[in-house]
C-alpha cells in the first residue's frame, strides 16, 4: 500500500495534471502509472522527474532498450519492485525477448554473487584497472 494517497486526475493540483498530460502524450496512452500519482503531491518534484526521465531515458549514445535493461538491474539490485515490473514491461515494449530477459537476469544474479564475494573479500582493484 501507498504511503500517500494515489492522486487522481480530479484530485491532482493543476500542476500535476498538466505532467499528466504530458506523460500521456509522450507515450501516446490515456494511462498515467501509480509512480507519477503518488508524486503528484508535489509537483515541482512531479515535473522535475519527469523531465530528467525523459531527457535520461531519451535515445543516445545507449539504445533505449539498453538503457531499460540497465534501469531492470539497478532497479532489481535496489530491491524496487515496483521499477522491476515497469521497466521490464517498458523492455519487452521496446522488443525485449524471452532470452535477453534470462541473459539479463543471470548477468544481474552473476554480479550480485561476485560482488559479495569480492567486498566480503575486500579484494583490492587491480592498478591496470584504475584510470591514470
Amino acid at each position: 500500500m501507498a504511503t500517500v494517497p494515489l492522486l487522481t486526475d480530479q484530485d491532482a493540483p493543476a500542476a500535476s495534471r498538466a505532467v499528466f498530460d504530458d506523460i500521456r502524450a509522450a507515450r501516446g496512452t490515456d494511462y498515467v502509472n501509480n509512480f507519477w500519482r503518488a508524486l503528484a503531491h508535489d509537483p515541482d518534484s512531479l515535473r522535475a522527474i519527469w523531465d530528467r526521465l525523459g531527457a535520461v531515458m531519451a535515445p543516445g549514445a545507449l539504445d533505449p532498450l539498453v538503457k531499460e535493461l540497465v534501469y531492470i538491474a539497478v532497479s532489481a539490485t535496489n530491491g524496487c519492485s515496483y521499477c522491476v515490473h515497469s521497466h521490464t514491461a517498458a523492455a519487452r515494449a521496446k522488443g525485449m525477448t524471452a532470452q535477453q530477459h534470462a541473459e539479463l537476469l543471470a548477468v544481474i544474479g552473476m554480479a550480485s554473487q561476485t560482488n559479495a564475494l569480492a567486498t566480503a573479500l575486500q579484494v583490492p582493484t587491480d592498478p591496470r584497472f584504475q584510470e591514470d
